[in-house]
């Protein structure tokens, strides 16, 4: 009989040989890969930095910190953004057309969102939580309703607006609460129109800003906010402070307001809370309602959006 070796290299060697053995021990779940040992997951990259363009003065030694930003940049609605509007989902209309989740009405392309109102083929039911109608049209709106909202901060949208000159049109880029009944029904717990667009009145855009306030402060709107060439892409900015909402076109200031509410309210509220960004195309109301020679398929175009805290 053979004696085994009490050499300290062969020890050695027969430890290094032991280690081969367990390392070479195949789990399952590396048996199914091939019997090949993964490389450890490397960590996902960081999200890309929110860019709302160049820098923009808040005061003389700080910038604008930019909070939401899209360029409409792909083929298709970032969803991770913005939310469709539908009349099924949420009872929202404008001038009995019907508020739709289809790519005629919502769309992204060639860098620009587009919202749509369009006469279909056929009158159809519109479903809604408040009741079903008839209408014959429908139309596009989206928000960031679940995805984005702020209080406080610089809310710039650039646009264009359907050329028309004829009554029965509504596009609107506003901000609503993110709790629209945080002080009460509409308008106790405000609302911002940074501009409203009536076919109506085709050489302006109106802002007006909405809730329980002095009937004879003329501020909260202006009606002479004229616009050269209205359907061509202008920007459309508000500014927001705990203090005032300023409202300014292509630079021009065109509302200044000093937030000053009835009682009971008092400071900033209600625009002291969250609110969230709307952007609509509609069929019109009252003065601006929908009439045989309102020309239709009619678009509403958005370039960007930017926020800035």
């Amino acid at each position: 009989m053979k004696r085994r070796s009490t050499h300290p290299l062969a020890a050695l060697a027969a430890g290094v040989v032991s280690l081969m053995l367990i390392m070479s021990v195949v789990s399952p779940a590396e048996a199914a890969r091939g019997g090949k040992r993964g490389k450890p997951t490397p960590p996902p990259p960081p999200a890309p930095a929110l860019s709302c363009g160049a820098a923009v003065p808040k005061t003389a030694t700080t910038a604008w910190e930019c909070t939401f930003a899209d360029e409409f940049s792909g083929t298709s609605l970032n969803t991770d953004n913005w939310f469709v509007q539908t009349t099924d989902g949420s009872g929202f209309q404008g001038g009995g057309d019907c508020f739709v989740n289809t790519a005629d009405n919502v769309s992204v392309a060639s860098g620009v969102l587009s919202l749509t109102t369009r006469r279909e083929a056929a009158p159809f039911t519109c479903k809604s939580p408040y009741g079903d109608y008839t209408s014959q049209h429908t139309s596009g709106m989206v928000s960031t309703y679940t995805k984005f909202a702020q209080a406080y901060g610089r809310f710039e949208i650039r646009a264009k607006f359907p050329a028309s000159t004829v009554q029965g049109l509504h596009s609107a880029l506003w901000l609503w609460p993110e709790d629209a009944s945080k002080y009460g029904s509409w308008p106790a717990s405000g609302e911002i129109d940074i501009a409203e667009r009536y076919s109506a009145y085709p050489d302006r855009a109106i802002p007006y800003i909405h809730y329980n306030t002095s009937l004879l402060d003329p501020s909260v709107t202006n009606n002479y906010c004229l616009i050269n060439d209205i359907s061509s892409f202008h920007t459309y900015l508000a500014e927001w402070t705990a203090n005032a909402i300023t409202i300014s076109y292509d630079g021009q200031v065109c509302v200044t307001h000093a937030i000053s509410p009835l009682a009971p309210l008092t400071g900033s509220a209600p625009f002291d809370q969250p609110f969230i960004v709307a952007l609509t195309q509609a069929l019109g109301v009252a003065g601006n309602d929908l009439v045989d020679s309102t020309p239709l398929p009619a678009t509403t175009q958005i370039d960007y959006v930017h926020v800035w805290k």
